[in-house]
């Protein structure tokens, strides 16, 4: 081995014990997965490809990996605006979905969900802010970066960065996402949701959800779910009644209960045409809860973001 392999040696070591710190960086700022890793392994390249003299002017690696991700990240973000011009229906976050009552694990996956930030709840408001905003907002406030260095990853002056932050700030605030409920609290919630459902209890289904609950779809027109964005009790009930009928009650509930971002969601596996029930697309659904009622449902079905999967 060369010296210079036993450097790569160190530092790998030092990059892994940044590792989940990195993802969980990536997703907020882009919501996918599949960005939030691509931007970690970049960032390990331009650090390796870094000479000696280069190396030692890194004064706390923590703070410039985040740096080149919070970049990379910002790049990422800018092309996707574009791409969701044309995206079919509404988008929701690329779901991180970890095992219900498992151990706990250093897993950088299971490790960003523990945060409330990465709630899907959450992680849809950050969806709203523009690309400059949203970089502003993460970085300085879940992370504690700096505005000077903001500012460079934006392009902007100290004083510009610190305004993209406080409007990233209000509009969340704005937005008003339920907090994270506990996870006893959401388990006996959802049960019995799903128990309504399946048994065609409407009534028992409108009381368990918000009157001005919404559900959300995402499916890039992939797969059936609902296209535009669904608000009240009643019209989500009676889509809900739906389901069971297209799919069959005993299909629906082939899935399993799981953690989706930490909150508690069904997985859904493929399956095909049965009789008269229709062909069912596999499926991550998980809900949003407050004041033991249900606000949101986000159902996402558009298979680029299940790749991940295993269900």
């Amino acid at each position: 081995m060369t010296v210079r392999d036993d450097v790569l040696a160190v530092l790998a070591e030092e990059f892994a014990a940044h590792r989940s710190h990195l993802v969980g960086v990536g997703y907020r700022l882009t919501g996918r997965l599949t960005d939030a890793e691509d931007a970690v392994q970049e960032a390990w390249l331009r650090l390796s490809g870094l000479d000696d003299e280069q190396r030692s002017q890194i004064r706390n690696l923590r703070a410039w990996l985040t740096t080149v991700v919070g970049r990379l990240c910002l790049d990422r973000l800018r092309s996707s605006a574009v791409q969701r011009e044309r995206y079919v229906g509404e988008w929701l976050p690329e779901p991180i979905v970890t095992p219900l009552g498992a151990p706990r694990s250093d897993d950088p996956l299971e490790t960003v969900v523990r945060t409330d930030d990465v709630r899907l709840a959450a992680m849809v408001v950050l969806d709203r802010l523009t690309p400059e905003q949203r970089v502003a907002f993460v970085l300085h406030d879940a992370f504690d970066v700096p505005f000077a260095e903001i500012g460079e990853i934006l392009g902007c002056a100290q004083a510009t960065a610190r305004q993209h932050a406080s409007r990233g700030r209000r509009a969340a605030a704005d937005a008003d996402p339920p907090p994270r409920a506990a996870l006893d609290e959401q388990r006996v919630i959802i049960e019995q949701l799903l128990t309504a459902i399946t048994g065609g209890d409407l009534p028992a289904v409108v009381r368990l959800l918000h009157p001005d609950a919404v559900l959300v779809g995402d499916s890039d027109g992939k797969a059936r779910t609902s296209r535009r964005p669904m608000h009240g009790a009643d019209k989500i009930s009676r889509f809900l009644y739906g389901l069971v009928r297209m799919y069959g009650e005993h299909r629906l509930l082939a899935g399993e209960l799981v953690l989706v971002n930490g909150d508690l969601g069904m997985a859904i596996p493929e399956l095909p045409a049965e009789g008269d029930y229709h062909e069912l697309s596999r499926r991550v659904t998980t809900f949003a809860v407050r004041d033991g009622k249900v606000t949101n449902v986000y159902d996402i079905v558009n298979p680029d973001k299940l790749r991940h999967l295993d269900v």
